[in-house]
């Protein structure tokens, strides 16, 4: 079942000859429990297509379907709600909160939706399978990259998002961290049946992933430089 449908989508910035085409008739659609890795040199138009799927920006023509929703229909409030409870984040600078500690900073996107029970047990459970829970009263400032990057995805996965959109999750990290990272991702889209979509440049990574989709200059590529590559099994 699709859990995700764009129908050609195209994103265009500025104006005149200041504009540029960042993304062009984008068709594509994520099933359900996928894991999806897009890739693309830099300026390809693969953050923007995060974005656009996130709800964090509009697209500038074409339709953007999460769980049959048609996200361009809804109102500025039912967009930040509907992003809150069906979409997780994980950025490569982990936009951590400094003055928070690692419980705290997980807790953080509950604490928004009022009138949601918090489920400590939930949290507790999250921080052990992610080797933080020791770690639970430290401060960002006190934990190495990819310590941050693990607190960074258990807030992602705080809610039970159906959706977890990752941007270079494991940008800034050695190529020991990168594996576990990517193991911990891996196992929560099985765990969870969410639908992952990760940005990343490294191919090697991508290949690990279900599928892989090419962008260059704002289009998708289909049957060229493509590959389909199962990963996540456990052995």
């Amino acid at each position: 079942m699709s859990i995700l449908e764009l129908q050609n989508v195209r994103k265009i910035y500025g104006e005149k000859e200041n504009q540029v085409k960042a993304l062009q008739n984008v068709n594509m659609q994520v099933e359900e429990g996928e894991f999806v890795a897009i890739v693309g040199t830099s300026g390809s138009g693969k953050s923007t297509l995060l974005n656009l799927i996130g709800g964090l920006d509009n697209p500038t023509q074409g339709k953007i379907f999460i769980k049959n929703r048609e996200i361009g229909s809804l109102s500025r409030k039912e967009l930040t709600i509907f992003r809150r409870r069906n979409i997780g984040f994980v950025f490569q600078n982990y936009s951590l909160m400094p003055v928070l500690n690692v419980y705290d900073n997980v807790a953080l996107p509950i604490t928004f939706d009022r009138g949601k029970h918090i489920n400590h047990k939930y949290i507790e459970e999250l921080l052990r399978e992610l080797g933080l829970w020791e770690k639970r009263k430290k401060y960002p400032n006190e934990l190495s990259g990819g310590q941050q990057q693990r607190v960074a995805i258990a807030r992602a996965l705080v809610n039970k998002p159906a959706i977890l959109l990752c941007d270079e999750p494991t940008g800034n990290l050695d190529s020991a961290t990168t594996i576990e990272v990517m193991g911990l991702l891996k196992s929560s889209c099985r765990k969870y049946k969410q639908t992952i979509l990760m940005v990343t440049h490294n191919e090697a990574i991508a290949q690990t992933c279900d599928r892989v989709i090419h962008i260059e200059d704002g289009e998708i590529l289909t049957g060229k430089r493509s590959f389909q590559a199962k990963g996540g099994e456990q052995s």
